[in-house]
């Protein structure tokens, strides 16, 4: 499992924009820049959308104003059903990140596998990322719901 002070895995995630398709790699992405990561198990289930994003939609203008670049959202699901879960949480001032083949999750070791239910999924974590180092990472214990709020990470910043 990727561990605070290391760089990121190089692989791609996607984004639908109003421009179409976009694929950020990750060496880019994160570079020269202080980002939130947020992940969740997946779009449209209880708790990532019930208390997860939209903590993050609520706190984004305090998370920015702690000099903070870009908020991201990455769950193991394409582009499209990461744009439409942002449209239906007002998520415009969070990037809606896919990662379709979870190979991001993977890279990063927090991949879970949940079987019949869902396949490879992420596990819930937060990480603060300054340059494509992590510098902050909180990873939930199964079931939990404690160490990736936004309010966590603010206190974090």
């Amino acid at each position: 499992m990727i561990e605070q002070g290391h760089a990121l895995p190089q692989t791609t995630l996607s984004e639908l924009t109003a421009d179409g398709m976009v694929t950020h790699h990750s060496d880019t992405l994160f570079a020269d820049k202080k980002v939130v990561v947020f992940a969740v198990p997946g779009a449209f289930t209880p708790t990532c959308s019930a208390a997860h994003l939209p903590g993050y939609v609520a706190l984004a203008d305090k998370i920015k104003a702690k000099g903070v670049d870009a908020i991201a959202c990455v769950s193991v699901n394409d582009a499209f059903v990461m744009k439409a879960w942002g449209e239906a949480h007002n998520a415009s001032e969070i990037m809606m990140l896919g990662d379709g083949d979870a190979s991001f999750t993977k890279a990063l070791g927090l991949d879970m596998d949940t079987e019949g239910f869902g396949g490879i999924r992420s596990q819930r974590y937060a990480m603060i990322v300054e340059n494509g180092i992590v510098t902050t990472l909180l990873v939930e214990a199964p079931k939990t719901f404690e160490v990736s709020k936004a309010e966590v990470i603010l206190e974090k910043l």
